[in-house]
């Protein structure tokens, strides 16, 4: 249906009456339920023909504290803004059909997870897979006649029911035990049940089964707990499929080495691997126009997830691969997210972290020259619309200051246009602070770079109390966009001035600082803090450097640990979300051991002296800073216990604290409801140590 559900708009819409009449309300600063409520867009993808993105778009209930999702359509030019699905099922993952008259996607409609199909010429959705199991991801064939679906099976099952009488059987049974053989009993927020992930083709129409072309393959694909379509590719001809996969058997807990394999579509030979020769991460493979070309992104160092992903170009014949891989960004210093093909297969637009920034780029497939196109905001999900006069890149961008609309750009670069507005009217209800970044003299008197949120309603003569966020990660960064859990937005509407530091390990600026901090956790990153909030101090003389709080989550909620024991006398006080306590209990408890392996040196046993030098439950007995703790139950990155422990700790030694405990989150807080108790609680905290002169 395209008719019903009237939501925010794309372009501006006349106003009736009554709205002409109304007097406009004044804008109000910018709070955690503006937040929580914003539009949320991703997902575009272009048509075949290069008129028209479709888009998805999240609106939160609130009353139901959960999102629900639909698609959208707007052309290239910016016009002819549409919603397509009202559904109130959440409609997502849309896919164009190869010749643009129709949408695959996947809707919960049925009461399972399932591909639907959308006619645009007119008439309603309609139900392309029935399958016993949720289909959780989909690609569509070159030529529209099948698709490959991802479905959780149990690997010594024969069909589909099999997995699912399986299930009700284990639902029905009185006994509730599980038996593990090897690790990632847990991976994230879930516990392992002995189900995989595997690909299935499945015909668009007419009769057939699902052929599971991963048979035999010890491996989710995609990968989990994040991966996506984006690991799955069909071959030019449409007869196979290249997808990415780690199959470590029982070292999959500690290994990196994602590999691409290539399998039959009909099933008729196992999985073969592609790139054995890489021991590190392979992955994202994307076909180039012509299909002459593989390219996908390629890690170099085994056990190091935050390694370079560089662009590898693969000549590809008719019979596979024709010939030896060519690494095109080696002398890139950045590491790409995504990329897209130009339409002619001379160069490909790639995004990648910058300088505090995520950009994009346009690289020459011949040369790996690089091209800065767009460096200012996140840009997100690139996509290429071709026609007959030329093409653009669309993406999504956002800012600190705009949530995520759809852009495109010429491919020289010139020419930005904004294509949505679709938090135009929340956006204008309320005020932001304004933003700057700034660098400074940190580590080894390395150029560091910062940011700086000014309160809401700033002045220069007055004196604000300062909200100090560090990131996690903590090969990450405090990037310019919009963030929907650690968005300085919040803390400047509340009147503070936030205050990110972008330390060593963080990305986008260059490989060997993002590597400096491996091994050096409470070292060089805690000297940039320092130096950066000195800076800060020094060059914004509207800071109060009396009021201040630090809050970090996951290596950010470490860092707080950290500076409880090692900075104790610097900060009013300290909040601590899902933040790394001990070390040596939380190797022992996490689940992708390989992060604290190669963080930290190696297996705790073997690499006891490192892990204790940058302990913080070693330096508890110094802890004198109030703190609030945070954590989720289903955290099984950093364990609840971690918290619990720093909990104990600040309490035991009589120390002001509170521990705000989520049984239905992980390492993040998702539910809208959850979101809002979790802002209220840390303004709070702040508003009790820094709103006074003095100390409470």
């Amino acid at each position: 249906m395209r008719s019903g559900i009237p939501i925010l708009v794309c372009t501006a819409l006349a106003a009736g009456p009554s709205a002409a009449a109304a007097a406009p309300a004044q804008p109000h600063p910018f709070n955690a339920r503006d937040l929580v409520t914003m539009a949320r867009l991703s997902a575009p993808q272009v048509s075949p023909d290069g008129e028209w993105v479709v888009f998805v778009l999240r609106e939160t209930d609130l009353e139901a504290d959960r999102g629900r999702t639909d698609l959208w359509r707007v052309r290239v030019d910016g016009g002819g803004v549409e919603r397509l699905t009202t559904h109130e099922a959440s409609d997502g993952s849309p896919r164009w059909a190869p010749d643009g008259r129709s949408l695959y996607f996947l809707s919960s409609r049925s009461g399972s997870s399932q591909v639907w199909r959308l006619p645009l010429a007119g008439g309603e959705a309609a139900q392309v897979t029935d399958l016993p199991l949720d289909v959780g991801a989909f690609v569509v064939s070159p030529d529209g006649s099948s698709l490959a679906v991802a479905l959780e099976v149990y690997p010594d099952c024969a069909s589909l029911q099999c997995t699912a009488d399986r299930l009700e059987a284990e639902e029905e049974s009185k006994a509730s035990g599980r038996l593990h053989d090897r690790l990632f009993v847990r991976h994230w927020d879930a516990w392992k049940d002995g189900r995989r992930s595997h690909v299935f083709v499945v015909p668009v129409a007419g009769p057939g089964e699902p052929v599971d072309v991963t048979r035999g393959l010890d491996a989710d694909v995609p990968s989990k707990p994040f991966g996506g379509a984006e690991e799955l590719a069909f071959t030019p001809d449409g007869r196979g499929l290249v997808l990415t996969a780690r199959a470590a058997g029982a070292e999959e807990a500690w290994s990196t080495d994602f590999d691409l394999y290539r399998a039959p579509a009909d099933g008729s030979a196992a999985p073969a691997v592609l790139t054995e020769a890489n021991r590190a991460w392979d992955t994202q493979p994307l076909f180039s126009p012509d299909g002459r070309t593989l390219a996908y992104l390629a890690m170099a160092r085994p056990g190091f997830e935050a390694d370079r992903f560089r662009i590898v170009l693969q000549p590809w014949g008719e019979d596979g691969p024709a010939g030896e891989p060519r690494v095109l960004t080696e002398g890139w210093d950045r590491s790409v997210g995504s990329f897209v093909w130009a339409p002619d297969g001379k160069t490909l637009y790639a995004t990648a972290t910058h300088l505090g920034n995520v950009g994009l780029f346009a690289v020459d497939a011949a040369t790996g020259a690089v091209r800065e196109l767009i460096t200012e905001g996140h840009v997100r999900e690139p996509a290429v619309a071709a026609t007959a006069g030329g093409h653009r890149i669309v993406f999504g961008r956002d800012t600190f200051t705009a949530p995520v609309d759809l852009w495109s750009v010429a491919p020289d670069g010139s020419d930005l246009r904004r294509l949505t507005e679709v938090n135009a009217e929340r956006l204008a209800e309320v005020t932001l602070g304004e933003h700057e970044q700034f660098t400074f003299a940190g580590w080894n008197d390395e150029t560091v770079h910062g940011y700086l949120v000014k309160p809401v309603g700033f002045e220069p003569s007055g004196r604000y109390p300062v909200a100090f966020l560090i990131h996690g990660g903590p090969q990450g960064s405090f990037a310019n966009d919009f963030h929907y859990r650690w968005n300085p937005q919040v803390y400047a509407g509340a009147g503070y001035a936030a205050v990110t530091i972008d330390f060593h390990g963080s990305t986008g600026y260059g490989q060997a600082f993002t590597d400096s901090i491996s091994g050096d956790w409470g070292g060089k990153p805690l000297v940039d803090l320092q130096k950066g909030l000195a800076a800060a101090l020094e060059r914004y003389p509207f800071l109060d450097g009396e009021r201040i709080c630090a809050l970090g989550a996951s290596y950010g909620g470490y860092m707080v640990n950290w500076i409880a024991g090692r900075w104790p006398e610097r900060f009013r006080c300290l909040v601590n979300h899902d933040g790394v306590f001990d070390l040596r209990s939380m190797y022992y408890a996490t689940e992708e051991l390989w992060f604290p392996e190669w963080e930290l040196g190696g297996p705790y046993w073997e690499a006891e002296e490192l892990y204790e030098a940058h302990n913080p439950v070693s330096h508890v007995e110094r802890w004198r800073t109030p703190m609030l703790v945070v954590h989720g139950a289903l955290d099984y990155r950093v364990p609840e216990t971690q918290g619990l422990g720093a909990f104990t700790a600040l309490q035991r030694r009589g120390i002001p604290s509170r521990f705000l405990h989520f049984p239905d989150e992980n390492h993040w807080v998702l539910r809208p409801a959850n979101s809002l108790l979790w802002h209220e609680t840390v303004l709070d905290w702040l508003e009790r140590w820094l709103r006074s002169p003095t100390p409470q």
